[in-house]
């Protein structure tokens, strides 16, 4: 626990978790004073959650497949309750969350988002960017809500499209963003929320 309250963050994964590895990073380098509760993937074969098994995390793989998404995200919020996170920070978590999930963790669902939105929600973001011809991209942490990546912004960090850019390039110089404003954007919520509570 830090000295204000509840520090504790749970992460949910899908893939390789890269977003959830720079927090670790941060978190380990006393950058960010904050405690991994849980990390939950959808894909047994997330290359994040065996990091965060190796790393002795409490790491579960909840199987999404062939479920109605209300019905998962019940075991999602079922799963995650007993760690009683302050916050629930998707790391490249490829699911749309219901309301079931929203209403269980209110204003305290983060999400990290490769662009500066409102432009460019949902998936190839980076692509979007591209096929519009815009010349400053980026990323975008925010509060999650029911809607495809319309919660209200948290941080956001600008990353200048250069001549000549493909998707990969642009994706991995945003990529680079994305690792140092998430933990940046986890800190200052935190911080807000202990604060909340320190006055009621």
């Amino acid at each position: 626990m830090g000295t204000m309250g509840n520090n504790k963050i749970a992460i949910l994964l899908s893939g390789r978790g890269s977003n959830f590895v720079a927090i670790y990073d941060a978190i380990r380098r006393g950058k960010l004073d904050a405690e991994i509760c849980c990390v939950i993937s959808n894909l047994a074969d997330a290359t994040g959650l065996r990091l965060a098994q190796e790393w002795g995390l409490p790491a579960l793989c909840i199987p999404s497949k062939g479920m109605d998404r209300a019905e998962y995200d019940r075991r999602l919020v079922e799963a995650l309750k007993p760690h009683a996170p302050a916050l629930v920070c998707l790391a490249g978590f490829m699911r749309i969350l219901s309301p079931v999930f929203i209403a269980a963790f209110p204003s305290r669902v983060l999400n990290i988002h490769p662009a500066l939105l409102p432009s460019f929600p949902g998936l190839h973001a980076q692509r979007q960017a591209l096929d519009h011809g815009v010349k400053i991209s980026g990323c975008t942490v925010h509060f999650a809500d029911e809607g495809m990546d319309t919660g209200p912004i948290v941080m956001q960090r600008a990353v200048p499209v250069l001549e000549g850019d493909d998707e990969n390039a642009l994706s991995a110089r945003i990529l680079e963003q994305e690792h140092d404003v998430y933990w940046r954007a986890i800190a200052h919520t935190l911080a807000k929320i202990s604060a909340k509570n320190a006055e009621n």
